[in-house]
């Protein structure tokens, strides 16, 4: 059964590719491969028409918090799918999840359906204190996970072609989008309750490899403020036709997107 609770820490790394093969080298006496394999992840993410959640969180509070819906395959409104309620507070993650078909998960977040469990009620209470909230942002990006041979509570996943779009925000079909992490690298996450492994720890120190501070959600929104900006930019061309990018640009959003993406 999939564990729907989690507290641990999240730490995040940006590395090369022959960083990532001499780390799977290493990793290979502690760490065994997810049952599942390589995925593509699929994310939904929902904020306000003002952006409310990616600008809380880009001004890096004691406490955030994200909704989003994620599945692992293209999702009709049948397919089941994780409905995530994700809270970070004084470094912690706090992550709570359900499994419901799409259509439900949608309807609880807009109060058409009614909690019937504990993690429901804690999902749609946190979804009803954000007045228009709705479908914001896809971000999708291509997973290969790993937990330690001793403690499945460790994990360690690589994510590369980071991708995101906002003009056509569903969980079916094509997972393509702009892409927000360069070629040729992959974002390691490692999430443990307690501390990190020694023998990870001397690979980090040996290889001179830091952490950092990255969103996916906050990337795709300063992307899609960066492409507003671009196309203000733009002299106007007569008859052409402006994307639809659903938000509008201002000096204070031109602040903003150079945070977002720095969030953790």
């Amino acid at each position: 059964m999939a564990q729907m609770v989690f507290k641990r820490y999240e730490i995040k790394y940006r590395l090369t590719d022959a960083q990532r093969e001499r780390l799977e080298r290493v990793m290979a006496g502690h760490m065994v491969p997810d049952e599942y394999g390589p995925s593509t992840v699929r994310n939904i993410y929902f904020d306000t028409p003002t952006y409310l959640l990616a600008r809380r969180s880009a001004e890096h509070p004691d406490y955030k918090e994200k909704i989003r819906l994620r599945s692992y395959c293209p999702a009709s409104d049948d397919t089941p799918v994780f409905l995530e309620l994700k809270k970070k507070c004084d470094g912690i993650v706090y992550k709570r999840r359900c499994t419901l078909a799409q259509r439900d998960a949608l309807d609880l977040l807009t109060g058409r359906r009614a909690p019937k469990t504990q993690i429901e009620r804690e999902i749609a209470f946190s979804a009803g204190r954000y007045e228009g909230l709705a479908p914001a942002m896809m971000v999708a990006y291509d997973r290969e996970a790993f937990y330690a041979a001793d403690d499945h509570e460790f994990r360690m996943t690589f994510d590369r072609a980071v991708r995101c779009r906002w003009d056509e925000v569903s969980l079916a079909g094509s997972t393509a989008g702009h892409v927000l992490t360069p070629q040729g690298t992959s974002l390691l996450e490692v999430k443990c309750a307690f501390g990190m492994p020694l023998w990870l720890a001397d690979f980090l120190s040996e290889e001179g490899i830091f952490k950092a501070s990255f969103s996916k959600y906050g990337a795709a929104v300063a992307y899609q403020m960066g492409a507003a900006q671009r196309q203000v930019a733009r002299p106007r061309m007569r008859h052409a036709r402006r994307p639809r990018l659903g938000i509008e640009t201002s000096r204070a959003q031109r602040g903003l997107a150079a945070n977002l993406a720095a969030c953790v």
